[in-house]
């Protein structure tokens, strides 16, 4: 037996009956293998396990990995929503996962994470707004203690390339290669015509402040939330620990080709 599937977390999610359902046949799945995989909510993930098989979505994946990267446990995804973008399988090739992962045939691969006050840290992005809902904020970006530029935006992200191809894209920012270690910093519908994602090395500390007195609202992974005074300088580093996420070799799906696949890149819509 491959070492990673010793002890087994298998996390689902509670408040999702699509996950709990799915947790019966994916116990079942794993015994036929002679494993035994221990069912954990996305709350109650013990620190002691050797892979965390994530039962969900992109958004359970997330909140997984923030939990599993202090401890260095590797999760791998099977995909029970829409989009699936950091998962590796469905519930139907589940079976061929595990067979897989035994073999040795996957590698893992370690993602940039960012870090905030009070330990936040996220796997997509960190995004900061003012705490008065739709209005504008005047939010000040500052580069290592040096002033770069100062937005009235509904708000700011600063994500990494994992989060490129979430909320960032959606805010008009770029698509970065998960390997690359940068962080993007992108105003939410800003009120100038001349803003641009500005793509910055994972080493620099980005600073947020404001000068309106207002508090501010900082969101990792669109999940877990924090509000902070308006005098607060929020600082924003590359966290210390990585998520590593298992990647099977046989998923014929490099980061290219689900580009194409899931987000239907240069591809015209048909519908």
């Amino acid at each position: 037996m491959n070492e990673i599937l010793k002890n087994i977390g298998l996390i689902y999610n509670k408040e999702s009956v699509k996950s709990a359902n799915a947790l019966d046949e994916a116990v079942l799945c794993f015994k036929k293998h002679d494993l035994n995989a221990k069912p954990m909510t996305t709350d109650d993930i013990e620190s002691d396990i050797s892979l965390a098989v994530v039962l969900g979505g992109d958004g359970s994946i997330l909140k997984t990995a923030r939990y599993c990267s202090r401890f260095d446990i590797p999760i791998v995804g099977i995909n029970l929503g829409r989009l699936g973008f950091l998962s590796q399988a469905k519930l139907s090739e589940l079976d061929k996962t595990i067979e897989s992962i035994n073999s040795g045939d996957y590698r893992i691969d370690e993602r940039l994470m960012l870090k905030t006050i009070n330990n936040i840290c996220a796997l997509n992005d960190i995004v900061i707004r003012g705490n008065t809902f739709s209005r504008t904020s005047r939010l000040c970006v500052q580069i290592n203690d040096q002033s770069v530029c100062d937005y009235l935006a509904d708000g700011i992200i600063i994500a990494t390339p994992t989060g490129s191809t979430a909320y960032t894209l959606s805010a008009g920012g770029p698509v970065v290669e998960p390997s690359l270690e940068a962080m993007v910093i992108i105003p939410i519908c800003p009120h100038t015509m001349t803003a641009r994602p500005l793509v910055v090395p994972a080493k620099e500390k980005i600073t947020i402040l404001t000068t309106e007195k207002t508090r501010l609202r900082i969101t990792a992974d669109g999940q877990k939330s924090l509000t902070v005074p308006s005098s607060t300088k929020i600082d924003i580093f590359e966290n210390d620990k990585k998520a590593k996420l298992l990647l099977l070799n046989s998923n014929k799906g490099s980061f290219y080709s689900i580009l194409r696949e899931k987000l239907y890149w240069g591809m015209s819509w048909k519908g």
